[in-house]
């Protein structure tokens, strides 16, 4: 539970129809081996204390007080147990049979919530035999005690606020208003759905599609165990489908006719944030009845996926496509941008790198959506000091491939007379050595801009800016960044997609090779076509820093969380220690570095994560980073052995 993952679980044990005592003993086996796997949170079937397909015998009183009984004796069993769990029953009430989920933990029966919407199909029909829920939330005297009865029920945990439970039944899922619309706004951030639903053609993909929906228009967790194997095939068959979805996403799943077992981790504190973020919550006074329950806070043991690169889709089709609609609404940025300003002409400084190739790409697709000509585009290459042969050569190739004009600027002697004229040593190949030439160059671009009216366009991308690799007043700067919305791990896959998509063969060796080269500003001296200065060298690798980025700026995780994620997810890449190295010089930055992205160019904004100072990213130029940096140092006790 620490960091708010739930290790949670849906089940479908084989049941046999109206034997309450072998049910119990069933559901008993699944939940001793949810307790050797550490679920905290598990939801059963619908009815699954009797089974759902005892048509009339719901009429019976011997199977109602089997199931009583059966619910009795796992209540008393959940007492050693450290999890809230759900179970399904017919129960009595106010002289009516009802449809319920049944919450247990630590040897109480803590409410009692009966279904709303009831199937009318014909081969269930349980309109036949239950009632829907009443519509207010009370109490009923059962197994001997006066227990919350209705459907405005939440179960919340005294440790963890942000797990808060709330439970509908089988065909409630189905409804065009759930009830789980009303929990989640009263602040419920996990839904269990005990369901009976039968297996038919096309029904399991659409089953998985609404339960995925169902977690993203609540922003929750969602836990569906569909009935089993063991009910009455005497008009259908019951696949016990086990879903567990996140806010949109399919985390876990017992696939039909299979295992009934699934088991994941859903992230509430993940999701209470992105309630806060969205609003989602109703600050009004809720009619729901909060029952709290305790569990122990302890570490969990995570198994869900964890994407490495969390910019970049898993499948080659969704990558490209991906890429496809970057280039797109890059392409259409910049042409609103033209059209406003009766522009027909851009400068660009091109370098033979990732950001400068993906930028001219960029740019290429605008002017030939405007009809405008490619020979507009003016792309400046300015070779300096650290300038190597290859980079140069790419540059130069990349320029004559995509047919735009191409303008050479050398800008040794320049930047060696303005060391001459600070008096600075150029043998001190310091921060101003490397900055002198990137200003110089931002000026040749900017002058360029001036005599042929056109507009400079950046080049730096997101990544950059989180780090603050950018020279102020520098690269820093241009009239339109276009490549600000992206991160680093992403125009790699960016450029590679147009190489294999280029109008020649050397064109396509040209993308190709520049995706091969390493990330570099060259500003130390270069010795004959090596690249001496290589970023990741020195900042730290562009995939850990995008990883950070993601989870710090997208999901608001502190660096505790991102530690333990990016130890799970990259733990055959790289130590510990290595990421906590990399971590805490990613905190260190991304507070440091807020002036340079409060007077940021404009640019289009391209996903979830975006650091414009005008949109999606709001923060003081001098906030302070101390409460991120002292966590860290208790992570850094921890790493060296010192803590617990």
């Amino acid at each position: 539970m620490k960091y708010g993952w739930i290790k949670s679980a849906a089940a479908s044990p084989e049941l046999r129809v109206a034997d309450c005592e072998y049910n119990v003993q069933a559901i008993l086996r699944v939940l001793r081996r949810a307790e050797e796997d550490g679920v905290v949170l598990m939801t059963f079937p619908e009815l699954s204390l009797t089974g759902s397909t005892c048509g009339d015998l719901f009429f019976q009183q011997t199977l109602l007080e089997g199931a009583e009984a059966a619910l009795k004796k796992l209540v008393n069993a959940s007492a050693g147990m450290e999890m809230l769990f759900f179970v399904g029953l017919p129960v009595r009430a106010g002289g009516l049979l009802y449809n319920c989920g049944a919450a247990i933990c630590g040897g109480r029966l803590l409410g009692l919530i009966p279904k709303t919407n009831l199937s009318r199909q014909r081969e269930n029909g349980e309109s036949r035999y239950f009632a829907p829920a009443p519509s207010e939330t009370t109490t009923i005297s059962f197994l001997g005690e006066e227990i919350p009865f209705g459907t405005e029920l939440l179960f919340r945990c005294e440790e963890m606020a942000d797990l808060c439970v709330g439970c509908e039944i089988g065909d409630d899922l189905w409804a065009s208003d759930p009830p789980s619309r009303k929990m989640a706004e009263s602040g419920a951030t996990v839904i269990v759905c005990p369901g009976a639903d039968c297996e038919a053609i096309g029904k399991a993909q659409y089953r998985r599609k609404l339960v995925a929906m169902a977690s993203a228009k609540q922003v929750c967790a969602y836990l569906y165990a569909g009935a089993g194997s063991g009910e009455s095939t005497t008009d259908a068959v019951f696949s016990g489908q086990d879903l567990l979805a996140e806010n949109g996403k399919l985390l876990a799943e017992a696939r039909p006719f299979g295992e009934g077992y699934a088991v994941s981790e859903p992230d509430v504190a993940f999701l209470a944030s992105e309630r806060r973020r969205l609003f989602l919550t109703k600050g009004e006074p809720s009619p729901f009845w909060e029952i709290s329950f305790s569990l122990p806070l302890r570490e969990t043991k995570l198994t869900r996926r964890v994407e490495r690169e969390p910019f970049i889709p898993l499948s080659t089709e969704e990558r490209a496509q991906r890429c496809e609609e970057i280039l797109t609404l890059q392409a259409y940025g910049l042409k609103k941008r033209l059209d406003h300003t009766n522009c027909s002409r851009v400068v660009i400084g091109i370098s033979g790198g990732l950001d400068s190739t993906l930028a001219l790409l960029a740019i290429v697709r605008a002017f030939d959506l405007s009809g405008r000509d490619r020979k507009g585009i003016v792309a400046v290459t300015m070779p300096c000091f650290g300038t190597s042969g290859r980079t140069k050569g790419n540059a130069i190739s990349l320029c004559e491939g995509l047919g735009v004009t191409l303008r050479t600027v050398e800008i040794a002697a320049s930047v060696t007379q303005h060391f001459a004229d600070i008096g600075h040593d150029p043998s001190v190949t310091d921060t101003t050595y490397e900055n002198a030439q990137a200003r110089e160059r931002t000026q040749v671009l900017m002058d360029i801009s001036n005599q042929i009216g056109g507009l400079v366009i950046g080049t730096g991308d997101l990544s950059e800016l989180a780090l603050g690799w950018a020279t102020y007043n520098g690269d820093h700067m241009s009239m339109y960044g276009i490549n600000g919305g992206i991160p680093k791990t992403l125009v790699r896959h960016i450029v590679r997609y147009a190489a294999e998509r280029a109008e020649t063969a050397e064109l396509r060796r040209v993308l190709a090779d520049i995706c091969d080269t390493p990330v570099s500003p060259e500003l130390l001296p270069a010795d004959a076509d090596k690249i001496p200065q290589k970023t990741e060298d020195i900042v730290g690798p562009y995939q850990l820093h995008d990883f950070f980025l993601y989870h710090m700026v997208r999901n608001s995780f502190s660096p505790g969380k991102i530690f333990r994620m990016a130890t799970y997810t990259f733990a055959d890449l790289y130590t510990p220690y290595t990421i906590f190295r990399w971590l805490r010089v990613f905190c260190r930055r991304f507070f440091a570095q807020q002036f340079k992205r409060s007077c940021l160019p404009d640019g289009v904004k391209i996903g979830s994560v975006s650091l414009s100072p005008r949109g999606d990213f709001r923060m003081p130029s001098d906030a302070s980073a101390a409460l991120w940096m002292a966590e860290l140092e208790r992570l850094s006790e921890v790493i060296n052995g010192k803590g617990e």
